[in-house]
C-alpha cells in the first residue's frame, strides 16, 4: 500500500531534509535569534522564555565566560571584565572611537589596528566577545531545534563598511557558525514586513537601535525588495540617550570622577529611566555611590525629550538624504517601519510622524522584526522554500574606486549601487617600459586619492615592457551579497594577474561616512577644479618628457633661435605646472604644441628618410 508523504503548509515535502537554519539579529543590546517553523517565522526563546539576549559578555576566573542576563547582572560589580556594546566597537580602531572612548569602562590596549581590552583573561577584541554572544543563540536554537545548524543568516546595519561586515564574519566562524549570508538589517525588517502584511510601494525603514541608526528608502512588490538608497549612523543609538541622561543626573547631583562601578551603576539606573518614561510621564532615580554619596532625581517624561531632542534631530538628516539619493519625495512614501528598541520613546515617533506626515508603522515587535525577516532570508537561503521566493536587492553606501596617475580618484562602482555587482575598467601603463603597477584601493566621494579613504594595496608584476599606454590593464571590482569587496587586475595581452579581497584593518564609521558625503558636496566646485589642474598636469608632465627626449635625439634640426623657442616654451610650461591653474596649464601646453610644429615635422622627414635609407623601389 503507497504511503502519502504529508508534510508542514511551507516546510519541505521531505521532513527529513528539512536543514536546520536560523536568522540572527547581533545587536548593540539585545542579541535574537529566530527561525521558521510550520511555515511561520518565531524568535527562539531560552529556557526562562525569554527572546531576547542581552549583548553583554563576562570575563570570569579560570576561563569561564557569563553572556547575556547573567553577565549583565554582574556589570555593576565587575565592569572592567564585563563588556557590552561590542557592536559599537567592531572592525575599529581606538582613533575611530574619538571622543567616544572617555566613558567606556575598559582598559584598552595600545593595538592601533584593532580594538583590544584588556579583561582578567587577557586582551578581548569585539569580534571575541560578539563571538561568545552568537555562540550563546547558536547553543540555544540547536538545543531547540533538536540538531545542528545549517547555516545562519546574520544581521549587519546597512552603514556598516567592509571592515565591519568582514569582522562580523569572523565572530561567527569563531563560534562556529556558517553563514548563509549577512543581511543588512532594513532589509530584513523590510521582508518581515513585506510578507506579513503583503505590502507593495516605497517604504522607508527607519531603525534606531541601541547603538546604531540606519535609514533605508526601499520598493517593495510582489517578490522584489529594492533597496533604492542607504543612510545612517552607526555610532548612534539608545546608547547615546543613556549617556546623555547619565551625563544630566552627573550635573545636577554634582557628581565627578566617578569609579568603573558607581559608572556603571548610574547608566544602568538611567537606561532604566529611559524605557520607563516610554510609558510614565515621569521617574524617580535614587542610589548609594560606592563612596557613600547620593543619587536622588526625578526626571520627568518632557525633560528627558528636551535632553534628548538634538539626538532624535540627528536621525533625520540621513533620513533627508536618503530620499533625496533615491530621488523619491515624502509624498510618495507609502509608510515608515520602526525597527529597534529606542524607536518606543514617544519623542521618536512623533519626530518621525511630523516629518513624514503620516503615522508610522509600528504593528511588529520592534525588538524581534529584524531576527523574524533574517530567519525568513535563511529559510530561504538553506533550500527549504521551494515556491514564493523572493530577491533582495541591496546597495553599497559610499563610490569604491582606485588611484590613477596625479592622485585622482577613478571610481569603478559608484555609491548606491545595487549589489551584488562587478564592474571592470581598463588602463594603462604612464611610463616607456613599465613593467609594474600598483594598484591602490579607495573609498569615498571626492575626486582626490587625499580626500578618501585608503582600503588596500596590491601589485601587479610582469606586465611586457611596452611604450607608455600600450599595455592594457583591466581593473575588475567585484562586491558580493554581503557588501564585502575583491579587485583583480589582468594584463590582457599575457594574461599576468593579481588580485585581493579587501580586508582593510581599521573601520569606517557612520560619522566619518556622512561627513566624507557631505564633504564631495560642499566640495563638488573644488574638486573639479582640483581634478581638472591634476588631468592638464599629467597631460603636461607627458608632453615635456616627450619633447626632451626628441630634443636629446634630433635637437640638431633645429637652429639657434628655434631650440631657443621650443626650450623657453617648455620651462614656461613647468613654471606653470607648479603655480598655475588648469586653463594657464592648458595655455601653456598649447603654446608648447605650435612651438614644437616646425621640429615635429623636420623629425617626421627624418625618420621617413631612415626608414627609406638603402632600399629600393621594388623592396617598397
Amino acid at each position: 500500500m503507497a504511503l502519502l508523504q504529508i508534510a508542514e503548509p511551507g516546510m519541505s515535502a521531505a521532513p527529513h531534509q528539512h536543514r536546520l537554519a536560523v536568522g540572527i539579529d547581533l545587536g548593540t543590546t539585545n542579541s535574537l535569534v529566530a527561525t521558521v517553523k510550520s511555515g511561520s517565522a518565531a524568535c527562539i526563546a531560552d529556557e526562562q522564555g525569554r527572546v531576547t539576549l542581552p549583548s553583554v559578555v563576562r570575563y570570569c576566573e579560570e576561563a569561564r565566560t557569563e553572556t547575556g542576563y547573567d553577565a549583565l547582572k554582574a556589570q555593576k560589580i565587575d565592569p572592567l571584565n564585563t563588556i557590552s556594546s561590542a557592536k559599537r566597537l567592531i572592525g575599529r580602531t581606538l582613533a575611530d572611537l574619538k571622543q567616544d572612548s572617555h566613558y567606556l569602562p575598559y582598559r584598552f590596549g595600545s593595538n592601533e589596528r584593532i580594538i583590544e581590552m584588556q579583561t582578567r583573561q587577557g586582551a578581548k577584541t569585539p569580534i571575541d566577545v560578539s563571538a561568545e554572544i552568537l555562540r550563546a543563540l547558536k547553543t540555544r536554537a540547536e538545543n531547540a531545534l533538536g540538531g545542528e545548524l545549517t547555516g545562519a543568516v546574520i544581521t549587519v546595519p546597512a552603514y556598516f563598511d567592509d571592515a565591519q561586515r568582514q569582522a562580523t564574519k569572523d565572530a561567527a566562524r569563531l563560534a562556529g557558525l556558517n553563514v548563509l549570508r549577512l543581511l543588512n538589517e532594513p532589509t530584513a525588517a523590510a521582508i518581515a514586513y513585506g510578507l506579513d502584511n503583503a505590502s507593495e510601494g516605497t517604504f522607508v525603514v527607519y531603525d534606531l537601535g541601541g547603538g546604531t541608526f540606519d535609514v533605508s528608502v526601499l520598493q517593495l512588490s510582489k517578490g522584489l525588495f529594492e533597496v533604492k538608497a542607504t543612510g545612517g549612523n552607526s555610532a548612534l543609538g539608545g546608547d547615546d540617550f543613556d549617556h546623555r541622561l547619565f551625563c544630566h543626573l552627573l550635573e545636577q547631583n554634582k557628581l565627578s570622577q566617578l569609579n568603573e562601578q558607581d559608572s556603571q551603576l548610574l547608566l544602568s539606573l538611567a537606561r532604566a529611566a529611559k524605557e520607563a518614561l516610554t510609558t510614565d510621564n515621569s521617574t524617580t532615580i535614587q542610589a548609594a555611590l560606592s563612596d557613600g554619596r547620593k543619587v536622588d532625581s526625578t526626571i520627568t517624561r518632557q525633560e528627558f525629550q528636551n535632553l534628548t531632542q538634538h539626538l532624535v534631530a540627528k536621525t533625520i538628516e540621513p533620513v533627508k538624504q536618503a530620499l533625496k539619493d533615491a530621488g523619491v519625495t515624502k509624498a510618495a512614501i507609502k509608510g515608515v517601519i520602526m525597527v529597534g528598541g529606542a524607536t518606543r520613546m514617544p519623542h521618536v515617533q512623533q519626530a518621525v510622524a511630523t516629518y513624514f506626515g503620516q503615522t508610522p508603522l509600528n504593528n511588529l515587535n520592534p525588538d524581534e522584526v529584524v531576527a523574524l525577516g533574517a530567519a525568513m532570508q535563511a529559510n530561504v537561503l538553506a533550500g527549504n522554500k521551494n515556491d514564493g521566493e523572493w530577491l533582495l536587492l541591496d546597495v553599497t553606501p559610499l563610490s569604491l574606486g582606485l588611484e590613477t596617475y596625479g592622485g585622482l580618484v577613478e571610481k569603478i562602482i559608484p555609491r548606491n549601487s545595487t549589489l551584488p555587482t562587478a564592474r571592470a575598467q581598463e588602463f594603462t601603463t604612464f611610463k616607456d617600459g613599465q613593467t609594474a603597477m600598483t594598484i591602490h584601493v579607495v573609498q569615498g566621494e571626492r575626486e582626490l586619492v587625499a580626500d578618501c579613504r585608503s582600503l588596500a594595496k596590491f601589485t601587479l608584476r610582469g606586465i611586457p615592457p611596452m611604450v607608455a599606454g600600450a599595455a592594457r590593464i583591466r581593473v575588475t571590482f567585484q562586491v558580493d551579497a554581503d557588501g564585502l569587496l575583491s579587485v583583480s587586475a589582468r594584463e590582457q595581452s599575457t594574461g599576468v594577474q593579481a588580485q585581493i579581497e579587501v580586508k582593510p584593518s581599521y573601520g569606517l564609521d557612520d560619522e566619518t561616512i556622512t561627513r566624507m558625503l557631505k564633504e564631495s558636496m560642499a566640495n563638488a566646485s573644488d574638486d573639479m577644479a582640483a581634478r581638472a589642474r591634476a588631468e592638464a598636469v599629467v597631460e603636461a608632465e607627458g608632453l615635456t618628457a616627450a619633447v626632451k627626449a626628441a630634443l636629446e635625439l634630433d635637437g640638431d634640426l633645429l637652429d639657434e633661435n628655434g631650440l631657443h623657442a621650443v626650450q623657453t616654451a617648455v620651462a614656461e610650461l613647468e613654471n606653470q605646472m607648479q603655480t598655475g591653474s588648469a586653463e594657464a596649464i592648458r595655455a601653456a601646453v598649447s603654446a608648447l604644441g605650435h612651438a614644437t610644429d616646425d621640429f615635429a615635422a623636420k623629425r617626421m622627414n627624418r625618420n621617413i628618410q631612415r626608414a627609406l635609407a638603402g632600399k629600393n623601389v621594388e623592396e617598397l
